[in-house]
């Protein structure tokens, strides 16, 4: 029997090694493994020797040759195979451990030479994996390190067991595509194109859900790369994420990140805020964003920027939550906490990689787009109204239009000292937006004579500035553009409402 090894990670590697040769596999390897091996005192046969051609072109060719992909491709089932191999003097290759040039750590390098990156696209790899997880049946093939041990453990017991070679040929055709979309991704942004002809996606699971938005749905999350976003959150207590709670904690993350730089606390319901705050510390920002709507607050998902300390702990576990993130917690803060058999407590910060786009499914395709920047500076912004806004004004407008940027469409929010009073989110006309946004206030007992008021996009009849001014709002900001904006500014200054054009827009559908 004979194995071929060549890994670029070689976690485990000489353990793997040591007792496949002692199974009485012979061991053949190229450049840094055999090395590795021999120094580890295990006999290795190079492939040059194997293949009686040395290794050339900076090593580009060396497993390249009949000899290699003869003996993986040769079908034992077939006689004339297996006199066609043995008439041109080639042996069997029974086991193959590849994993490949590291192209994505080489790729993501600050200031790396494109040379550098095209040298780490693997070729011979790709294309012993592929040799032999198509004849799978005859061949061991393996490109994952947590794999060595269940493999070895079959060949131990003289179990041939065809599922699990098949498993493993479906991880290596995983594997290269994901591989060969990392290279395709990177040749589009070095010609500055973000949207290539064909979009190769490639994602790893990192766990299997118990349903889906539904129980009778099947589902599953996966990350572009271990540790990648929502995956790099770590899981300090309670039961196994949910579906639902994935998504409202994107939600929740998505709200709390124009606030990054101060105590800030999201309240979300159905990926969208209830409540959002700005504060003195994590305790503060949480009974402000909680008071926008303490009924809706039920069975949310809460989201800090800042450290969740004691006192902060013992006001959300008064409260029904689902989950609680925030970049860290105090020992005795989790100890309050997971008191709460049914909160997941998640600490860490989820970040969206550099260049991330934003994917949406739609039957038979994928719409991707770039991630909505961060809101307009206010001194882009144009007052189209005779009175000018107070500096509280401008304040509260900023926060304003930070917040409404993550309240689902059409989106409204009432605003008042840095955090929410009212929200209005996902109606299906701006003045019902507004209308719900007036009436959350009022029914959690808020005055909003005096608030101001953020749209996520222009109003299209001044009917929305008419109720926003009957509610006693002072200070509007919204993108601006309708055909009616001289309709709209004109009810603007009937009411002494100042009212600021961002000149854009905020949808999120």
């Amino acid at each position: 029997m004979r194995a071929l090894l060549s890994v670029s990670d070689k976690t485990g590697l000489v353990p793997f090694a040591t007792r496949l040769a002692a199974l009485g596999f012979d061991l053949v390897s190229t450049g840094g493994t055999s090395r590795v091996l021999r120094e580890s005192g295990l006999a290795v046969q190079d492939v040059s020797d194997l293949t009686g051609f040395p290794e050339m072109l900076d090593g580009r060719v060396k497993t390249l040759h009949p000899v290699v992909h003869g003996g993986l491709l040769a079908r034992r089932d077939l006689p004339e195979h297996m006199e066609a191999i043995k008439t041109h003097n080639i042996g069997t290759i029974d086991l193959v451990v590849v994993n490949l040039y590291p192209f994505r750590e080489t790729a993501a390098k600050s200031g790396v030479h494109p040379d550098e990156v095209i040298e780490n696209i693997d070729i011979g790899g790709p294309s012993m994996l592929r040799s032999a997880a198509k004849n799978f049946p005859a061949v061991w093939v393996l490109v994952d390190p947590s794999d060595y041990e269940h493999v070895l453990a079959k060949i131990e017991a003289g179990d041939d067991d065809q599922a699990l070679r098949r498993l493993l040929a479906e991880k290596v055709y995983a594997h290269t595509s994901g591989y060969d979309a990392a290279i395709a991704q990177w040749f589009a942004g070095q010609r500055g194109e973000p949207f290539p002809d064909r979009y190769p996606l490639a994602f790893e699971k990192q766990q299997s859900l118990r349903y889906g938005e539904n129980p009778q749905q099947r589902a599953a999350f996966y990350v572009e790369k271990p540790g990648a976003g929502l995956g790099a959150l770590v899981q300090k207590g309670g039961k196994e994420l949910s579906f639902n709670n994935l998504l409202d904690l994107e939600g929740a993350l998505l709200a709390i990140e124009p606030f990054a730089e101060q105590p800030a606390c999201a309240i979300i319901k159905h990926t969208t805020p209830c409540g959002l705050a700005t504060g003195t510390d994590a305790l503060n920002a949480y009974k402000k964003a909680l008071a926008c709507d303490p009924v809706s607050a039920f069975g949310s998902v809460i989201a800090f920027t800042v450290p969740v300390d004691v006192a902060a702990a013992e006001a959300v576990s008064s409260l029904f939550v689902e989950c609680v993130v925030a970049p860290s917690f105090s020992d005795e803060a989790v100890e309050i906490l997971v008191r709460k058999k049914n909160l997941r407590v998640l600490q860490g910060r989820a970040k969206w990689p550099a260049g991330g786009m934003d994917f949406k499914r739609v039957r038979g395709g994928l719409l991707v787009q770039d991630r909505a920047p961060a809101p307009v500076d206010p001194t882009q912004w144009n007052v189209v109204t005779t009175r000018q806004p107070t500096s509280d004004e401008t304040r509260d407008l900023m926060f304003a239009w930070k917040s409404v940027a993550s309240v689902k469409s059409n989106a409204i929010v009432l605003v008042r000292d840095g955090a929410t009073i009212g929200i209005g989110a996902g109606q299906m006309s701006r003045v019902d937006a507004s209308f719900v946004a007036v009436h959350k206030a009022t029914s959690a007992g808020h005055d909003t004579a005096g608030s101001a008021l953020g749209s996520d996009a222009f109003f299209p009849f001044r009917d929305g500035v008419d109720q926003a001014a009957g509610a006693g709002v002072r200070a509007i900001v919204q993108p601006g553009g309708s055909v009616r904006d001289a309709e709209v500014i004109a009810a603007a200054n009937e009411h002494g409402i100042t009212m600021v054009f961002t000149g854009e827009r905020l949808f999120r559908h």
